[in-house]
């Protein structure tokens, strides 16, 4: 005999809500920061570590796999026992790994200490969408999701600015550690800003059943393994690893049916497949938003990578130069939560031709200028005005029909397809970027890198007009 099913209880606007979104927001600005904050301290971190490039990459890449594997479980987690205790839990974690990683004696320390802070990062991301789809309704939530995007956005083209400034300000040797040293006393606040502010588990109706649906948690984060390995080991040049992709197909399709399995018996699956399903927008926004982070990742880390061999910039002056895209990621992701309620699927559409329209400029533009900057920030500035109006909406209209008690695992599974998309993109743009140094210049390996982003970017948008087109057709019977 199964338990009675969870009722939601009526919503209830609390009067801390925005308060409550702001601390939630700091603790995922920071998780998401420590994704691209590294991109500019590889070379230091090698210096200082006296390790091979391939070890370092795993700095980079071990994080981005353990937080992929972990969010979808991490939302489900949060969706049965809540935000707050998951909040704490992953912060927690997340600050002890900080610590560990930064005043760690050897590389291999390093890379132990990045996986358990990319895991437990992967805890903490899912419940921000959790929390607004529980305390936030109609254009509020809209308006909640744009600063969600905002911090998306400007945590991923920051991180260099950032990196490089640390570095600078703490000494090429050592200032990698402080990347990481940083996030203590900042998760200490946050800490304690959490048990202040962010409320229990609402109360429910009925007796909830809180089952976590472990063999679907291992069937998915044996799939997303399978995917994410493969490819963060080809950025070190492993081919080996690559026989894994054969259990993807195999490994998601078992998943998919045990979960249908755990819903017909009627215990809590960790996503609803079925419910999933009968949401076109969900499934839609899902595979523009693992396309969007594919191009965009790649672009910046391109990029960096670019200005400081291609051009001879410092950490600190690729960041710098980089800085452009993240302000205009900044203006726009805000403003576009604020009109995706009126304006729907359309926004996403406008937003990829803006963010596709600067990727070209850039890519036919930039190379071999000198100076680079005129030519670089304007440019950089329309593509971070694209890329900032598609996070927030795409999220806010991909979760608009998701229950509030699904909402932490549907997020969770919605970021997952980005730290795929991030994970993709990253390998596929640096690989075709390398391999155009080797055949030719720097400036014609960043053109090619940056137009085989724009392509994905051009895939995206053919997705959103789809999309927009559903969103606008009549619903059909049934």
């Amino acid at each position: 005999m199964t338990a009675a099913p969870e009722e939601e209880a009526p919503y209830e606007p609390d009067p801390r809500r925005w308060r409550i979104l702001g601390v939630s927001l700091v603790v995922g600005f920071m998780s998401l920061l420590d994704v691209s904050i590294v991109n500019v301290a590889v070379p230091s971190m090698q210096s200082g570590l006296h390790t091979s490039a391939g070890t370092i990459q795993w700095v980079v890449s071990g994080y981005a796999l353990t937080f992929g594997l972990t969010l979808v479980a991490g939302g489900r987690l949060g969706d049965a026992y809540g935000r707050r205790r998951l909040m704490i839990i992953g912060l927690a974690g997340f600050i002890v790994a900080s610590a560990a990683v930064g005043v760690a004696p050897s590389a291999t320390l390093v890379v132990v200490a990045r996986l358990v802070q990319g895991a437990t990062a992967g805890l903490l991301t899912p419940q921000n969408s959790g929390l607004i789809q529980q305390l936030f309704r109609g254009r509020e939530r809209g308006r909640a999701f744009g600063l969600f995007g905002f911090t998306v956005s400007t945590a991923s083209a920051t991180g260099p600015v950032l990196g490089g400034a640390i570095i600078a300000l703490a000494g090429e040797e050592n200032g990698w550690r402080w990347l990481f040293l940083v996030n203590v006393p900042i998760g200490l606040v946050a800490m304690v800003a959490v048990l202040t502010l962010v409320p229990r588990r609402p109360p429910s109706r009925g007796r909830p059943d809180n089952r976590i649906d472990l063999p679907g948690a291992l069937l998915l984060g044996a799939s997303v393994l399978c995917l994410l390995y493969p490819i963060v080991r080809a950025e070190s040049g492993a081919r080996l690893p690559l026989v894994l992709l054969v259990g993807v197909p195999l490994l998601a399709w078992a998943f998919v049916r045990w979960e249908r399995h755990t819903s017909r018996r009627g215990h809590p699956p960790l996503l609803d497949i079925a419910l999933l399903g009968r949401l076109p927008g969900y499934l839609n926004g899902l595979v523009v938003g693992t396309l969007y982070f594919t191009g965009f990742t790649g672009l910046l880390l391109v990029l960096s990578i670019y200005l400081q061999e291609g051009a001879g910039r410092t950490p600190l002056g690729a960041g710098l130069l980089l800085m452009p895209f993240a302000v205009g990621s900044a203006v726009a992701a805000p403003v576009a939560g604020r009109f995706v309620t009126d304006v729907g699927r359309r926004l996403t559409v406008g937003a990829l031709v803006v963010m596709l329209t600067g990727m070209v400029l850039v890519a036919l533009l930039a190379p071999g200028r000198d100076p680079l900057w005129p030519w670089l920030v304007p440019t950089l500035l329309l593509t971070g005005l694209g890329a900032g109006a598609v996070v927030s909406p795409n999220i806010t209209l991909t979760l608009a029909e998701v229950p509030p008690r699904m909402g932490g695992a549907a997020g969770g599974a919605l970021q997952t397809g980005q730290r795929i998309g991030a994970s993709i993109g990253a390998a596929l743009l640096v690989t075709v970027y390398q391999l155009g140094v080797g055949r030719g210049s720097h400036d014609d390996a960043l053109r090619v890198a940056l137009l085989t982003g724009a392509a994905i970017i051009l895939v995206a948008l053919a997705m959103a007009v789809r999309a927009a087109r559903q969103a606008g057709a009549p619903a059909h019977p049934g």
